[in-house]
């Protein structure tokens, strides 16, 4: 065993058995499984129906009952994309289109046909967000898994027109911003901030309930959509651009 090696497992098996420990600690309080003693999880499953007329009850909580912090953690992401681009960000010359081009048919096809399904599958669970499991965070992660596919099924040339900050940028800022603009006109219209302007609204169970919970939950899906796509499109330059460039 070398001596950096060794140090390692010096320094470092301490450090994993405390950890350990304390898991095991943690563990050791934890309720049996099948076990619920969350009297507001009760509370809201029992509430959120007739109050809001939102199927989803985590929809109801992400973007009504708990929305200020919901609102926060769409900022910790929009936060953490202008880190990362800050951090990656460059002046870096494009490849020649061919530098990165797929060639099978087959996988052209292919990928190209699993951009539309990935896309409708991202559309569909932030449409139907406050009324089954879904909503705009994870339809926003979907929607922008379907673009890089067109990386992986056309190659780089192809994805940079997708790609564009100069593009996605705007986008991003948006749908954090809107977020804030549905709250500030709660407040103008002298309710607290953030609250359903348009109330319940709707049938439950469909498009309509949920009033301004809607506009929450595609603002989300906006931001999160560009969020991930820009975070794509620095890596993608700072790692693969370079050695595209010196084939």
């Amino acid at each position: 065993m070398t001596d950096r090696r060794r140090v390692r497992v010096v320094v470092g098996a301490p450090v994993l058995g405390a950890f350990a420990a304390l898991l095991g600690f943690g563990l050791s309080g934890a309720p049996r499984f099948g076990e619920f003693h969350g009297v507001y999880g009760e509370l809201l499953n029992t509430i959120a129906v007739p109050q809001r007329h939102t199927t989803n009850v985590v929809t109801a909580i992400v973007f009504d009952y708990r929305g200020f912090d919901t609102m926060g953690e769409e900022f910790i992401l929009f936060a953490a994309v202008i880190g990362v681009v800050l951090l990656l960000r460059g002046e870096r010359e494009p490849p020649g289109a061919d530098a990165d081009r797929v060639e099978s048919d087959a996988v052209r096809t292919f990928g190209s046909l699993m951009v539309g399904v990935l896309v409708l599958v991202g559309l569909w669970l932030a449409a139907f967000g406050l009324v089954t499991p879904g909503g705009g965070f994870q339809g926003g992660v979907v929607i922008a898994g379907g673009v890089v596919v067109v990386y992986l099924g056309a190659g780089y040339a192809a994805w940079r027109r997708f790609g564009d900050e100069r593009l996605l940028d705007p986008y991003e800022a948006t749908g954090a911003a809107a977020f804030v603009v549905v709250g500030l006109a709660a407040l103008v219209s002298g309710t607290a901030f953030l609250h359903n302007l348009l109330g319940a609204g709707g049938e439950p169970g469909t498009l309509l309930s949920g009033g301004s919970m809607n506009l929450l939950n595609w603002a989300v899906a906006v931001e999160v959509a560009a969020a991930n796509l820009v975070l794509y499109t620095e890596f993608l330059e700072s790692y693969l651009v370079p050695q595209l460039r010196d084939r």
